[in-house]
């Protein structure tokens, strides 16, 4: 059952960060309200750093500010890693 549980949340903080790109997106370019660069940030913290990453290069968003170039890559290598980590440990 707790596998569930992630693999939900996971997939909705995935869908949420694309989704917030795309947003982000459309309103640069319509010169609106804009979604806080620290809101896309936090979606990729909290886990949704895979649909982070495909909303940068499929809505081509952000993707020359250094910060998330390199930032959104790094924190979903340090995801992998704690997950690699908690599944090495977690082994029989």
């Amino acid at each position: 059952m707790g596998w569930h549980l992630l693999t939900g949340y996971l997939v909705i903080c995935n869908l949420a960060a694309w989704a917030a790109f795309g947003i982000d997106k459309r309103r640069a370019r319509k010169g609106k309200w804009r979604i806080a660069e620290r809101t896309l940030f936090l979606l990729a913290l909290m886990g949704g750093s895979v649909g982070a990453l495909a909303g940068m290069y499929m809505f081509h968003h952000k993707t020359l500010k250094k910060k998330f170039s390199i930032g959104i890559p790094v924190i979903l290598l340090a995801q992998l890693l704690a997950i690699g980590l908690f599944l090495w440990a977690a082994r029989p």
